[in-house]
């Protein structure tokens, strides 16, 4: 009788062993995915992807976390915390090479790229009409961001791409939304803000103040990429904001989905074939996937992408290094 209910048992087992493999139970693998804030697009965007594509994916499932956003997500998938995150791609180029916002640091390779996203746009705001190139802000008070951000970071290399400094101008250390209320109070003269456009500080201020778009001209733009290949040149369209009624030309960094470097080749395919494959489904859930298409995913992407990646990419006769 004993060996007959270890029979059976085993018989049992073995079918439930079957089953479970036919279903996916233990071929997907659980993927922890580090956004940002809980108010912040990186949080409302991996929400999207989780949604979306957990019913679709077969070797993995996304669980989203919310982080400190770029740098911190960056150092998540180092300390094994995070599996795949966004973040901006000059922020992991920073990172790659141990440079900039990871100097003390030191260079990272526990990351690999899987696709640019969609734009986070340098936005230089000003309610002063007489500045109108970034020559102009010198010895004006301008807002540079928080101290130690990456928009700091944008600000000092889009000013040297003009041979400025910020010992050339008055530069104040504020959030956006800090930025916006001093604008509004003419206590500085012009704000980088490096955000999705439209950015709803500037939206607020826009309809109190009358609020200008300082431009880049094509030989700075080109300046500035020849040193950091990560901007790609953007245009603002105008009525962005109110009153703002012609393009603004200027760059953006792009907000970029990475991955631990030893996730499995076939983990990364099936995630980045299903990204493309239901952006419409995507662009449902949150507007920021409208700007998802191939060819920008591979642009401004200054590290080496995940050999998944790398595969997807090559089916649709997109090539990267």
């Amino acid at each position: 009788m004993k060996k007959l209910v270890s029979l059976f048992s085993a018989a049992l087992l073995a079918g439930v062993l079957i089953v479970s493999m036919a279903s996916g139970a233990f071929a997907a693998e659980n993927l922890t995915l580090g956004t940002g804030g809980t108010t912040g697009t990186y949080y409302a965007v991996g929400g999207v992807m989780a949604t979306v594509l957990n019913p679709i994916l077969t070797e993995s499932q996304l669980t989203v976390t919310s982080t400190g956003a770029s740098k911190a997500n960056i150092q998540e998938i180092e300390d094994g915390f995070s599996d795949i995150a966004t973040v901006q791609n000059d922020v992991m180029y920073y990172a790659y090479t141990g440079t900039d916002l990871f100097e003390s640091e030191g260079a990272y390779d526990s990351f690999r790229a899987i696709a640019g996203l969609y734009d986070e746009t340098v936005q230089i705001v000003t309610c002063d009409a007489s500045i109108k190139t970034v020559a102009d802000l010198k010895g004006r008070s301008v807002s540079v961001g928080d101290a130690g951000s990456g928009v700091e970071f944008n600000a000092k290399q889009i000013l040297a791409a003009y041979d400025l400094t910020f010992d050339d101008i008055k530069p104040v250390n504020a959030s956006f939304g800090d930025s916006a209320e001093s604008l509004k109070d003419g206590k500085i003269d012009a704000a980088f803000v490096v955000a999705g456009a439209p950015t709803t500080a500037v939206v607020d201020l826009a309809t109190m103040k009358d609020v200008y778009l300082v431009q880049l001209d094509a030989e700075h733009i080109s300046a500035l990429q020849a040193d950091y290949d990560f901007y790609t040149e953007t245009i603002i369209p105008a009525g962005t904001y109110k009153g703002v009624e012609e393009d603004a030309t200027t760059v953006s960094v792009r907000a970029t989905l990475i991955c631990y470097t030893e996730l499995s080749e076939d983990v990364i395919y099936e995630l980045t074939k299903a990204l493309f494959e239901n952006k419409d489904a995507l662009a449902a859930g949150h507007a920021k996937f409208e700007l998802l298409n191939l060819d920008d995913a591979v642009k401004g992407i200054s590290v080496p992408f995940h050999p998944g990646a790398v595969k997807y990419y090559a089916e649709q006769g997109i090539n990267v290094e």
